[in-house]
């Protein structure tokens, strides 16, 4: 018998290629007037087009945003935020600078409108971050969901193709996550299966043609639902692990999950035939886990944690913070078998049960 509890979150989106020439009316009908534009150090440059964009009702940029929201950023955020006496955020980039945006709501209750330029999703979900003493610590919280997501399939055209296969990787570990899942909700299931298709489906266009606009909208919708996915299901081994090797070691976000994602599925496979089944029909695969792992390949993707820095002493730390509290998986887990998990991935092993 089918037996499930679903509430949606409050998501507000605009979706379609020149989205982004809303933005100026949008933050009149919210009576926004003063927006502090945030992005990345790297990312300034698209920060400041948002500033000019806006024609006025900008306060200024903060262009400090950092990879899994360190709390001295936080600070210096709150900081400026206040200095300039804005009235709501604009987070232009990827997941982290919708987490520092998150991060400003929860401090200041200003509203947050998020323009995605990446496949992070972090904007449809009500999770949050923040890393300080090397340890990241996440929470849920129905206020960090975005007042306004704006998607614009064309800012995602200046992502390099290398970085777009990493962060749709990332996209497509949170829509596996919520179909392996051992309490998987059949209409967050949907969700993700449709985000699988589309991210494997549009992600190859989208590295040997990067100028394909129909391949980045394909991929942007995808890590859209994979997001939604996220913020209305669950988190399980994978995401502890990811979290836990960038707290700790500062690990690019997006590869991390890249990498950990064929051999979390491989670990969970045996214990949840049938989701597996459904993540390879949804991949186009004959298995899940060596079809995430081809496409991964194939996406030209480091396939080993060793490649990000990570050294043989660091996974008995990981191994050992992942086991700190119970964990939602279909399987049996212990230390052990997380830390073989670990050492597949550092050594760039095909996936395999362990």
């Amino acid at each position: 018998m089918i037996d499930f509890s679903y509430k949606a979150l409050p998501w507000n989106i605009i979706f379609g290629v020149g989205a982004v020439a809303r933005l100026p009316a949008e933050l009149d009908q919210l009576g926004c007037r003063r927006a502090l534009v945030l992005s990345t150090p790297a990312q300034s440059g698209d920060g400041r087009k948002i500033v000019e964009r806006l024609e006025g009702r900008a306060a200024g940029l903060f262009d400090q945003a950092k990879m899994h929201v360190p709390v001295d950023t936080v600070r210096s955020a709150v900081a400026a935020a206040r200095r300039l006496t804005a009235d709501c955020v604009v987070s232009v980039g990827g997941g982290s600078t919708t987490g520092l945006g998150k991060a400003l709501v929860l401090e200041l209750g200003l509203p947050n409108i998020a323009v995605p330029t990446s496949y992070a999703g972090s904007e449809m979900t009500n999770i949050w971050g923040r890393t300080e003493n090397k340890r990241k610590t996440t929470g849920r919280d129905d206020a960090v969901v975005p007042t306004l997501t704006l998607y614009d399939p064309a800012l995602t055209l200046t992502m390099p193709a290398d970085f777009a296969a990493a962060s749709g990787l990332n996209a497509m570990a949170h829509a596996v996550a919520n179909v392996a899942a051992a309490d998987a909700n059949p209409i967050v299931s949907a969700l993700a299966l449709e985000a699988i298709g589309a991210l494997a489906r549009s992600l190859p266009v989208v590295v040997s043609d990067p100028d394909n606009m129909e391949a980045r909208a394909q991929a942007l919708y995808g890590a859209c639902l994979a997001g939604a996915s996220l913020g209305s299901g669950s988190t399980g081994l994978h995401h502890r692990l990811c979290h836990a090797l960038g707290g700790a070691f500062n690990t690019p976000h997006a590869e991390t999950h890249a990498i950990l994602l064929p051999h979390s599925v491989a670990c969970s496979a045996q214990f949840a035939p049938e989701a597996a089944r459904r993540i390879a029909q949804a991949l186009g695969a004959a298995a899940a886990a060596e079809g995430l792992f081809e496409l991964a390949r194939n996406l030209g993707m480091v396939a080993a944690l060793k490649d990000l820095g990570v050294r043989p002493t660091d996974l008995d730390e990981v191994a050992a913070r992942a086991m700190e509290g119970p964990l939602n998986a279909p399987e049996p887990l212990s230390r052990e078998r997380v830390r073989a998990l670990l050492e597949n991935a550092y050594q760039g092993r095909a996936p395999q049960p362990v």
